[in-house]
């Protein structure tokens, strides 16, 4: 079992990140040779359309030359793949969208569709600054369409949502025990979010 767990956030020791990274101790412990990709580090752009991969013999693969093609080679020969990414702007990152537009169009073919016939089971974490109710409830129907695209690759989907906690909400509940309170409150929803993040992992690599 092959698994390729991305965080596609800026950050990489955020709770973005660290969400990602609990996905990857649960693939691992399910058994799975893991790859973590910190996807910010990579030199990559979206599609270029240079439409290479619409040949005949061509589709599978992405042609341009940078370090997300690779991936993407990677990610196709893979059994599972995790990615966490920040909410910004009712949106995943600019990179998640970027990494997906490259990923889907390389296996549709003009002729004939999706032509991928393997299985990749597929874990997405959102995570945002917002309330996961307001998320699930005003921004994700949104988001739908887009994810309907990770069915192509012919495996299990799985989705989870968290609310991260913000430097600012540190700052300000130094100095108000209401605000401490309810921090500690989230603290502790953080923690049961990283074990859905570990789960998730575990589930779909098993």
């Amino acid at each position: 079992m092959k698994a390729i767990v991305i965080n596609a956030g800026p950050k990489r020791k955020d709770s973005n990140a660290q969400l990602a990274k609990s996905a990857m101790k649960g693939a691992d412990s399910a058994g799975a040779d893991v790859e973590y990709v910190d996807l910010y580090k990579l030199d990559l752009s979206g599609c270029r359309n240079c439409s290479i991969c619409k040949n005949d013999d061509k589709v599978g693969k992405c042609y341009w030359k940078d370090d997300v093609s690779p991936l993407i080679e990677r990610i196709l020969d893979s059994d599972c793949l995790i990615i966490a990414t920040p909410i910004f702007f009712t949106e995943p990152t600019s990179h998640y969208r970027a990494l997906i537009e490259r990923l889907i169009y390389c296996i549709v073919s003009f002729k004939t569709g999706n032509t991928f016939k393997g299985k990749i089971n597929v874990g997405l974490i959102y995570s945002m600054e917002y309330s996961v109710k307001y998320f699930e409830e005003s921004v994700r129907p949104h988001l739908k369409q887009s994810e309907g695209l990770l069915e192509m690759f012919n495996g299990k989907v799985m989705f989870s949502s968290s609310r991260i906690i913000t430097n600012w909400e540190y700052k300000q509940s130094l100095e108000n025990e209401e605000l401490k309170n309810k921090l500690k409150l989230k603290e502790n929803q953080f923690l049961l979010d990283l074990e859905k993040a570990f789960n998730m992992g575990v589930e779909l690599c098993s």
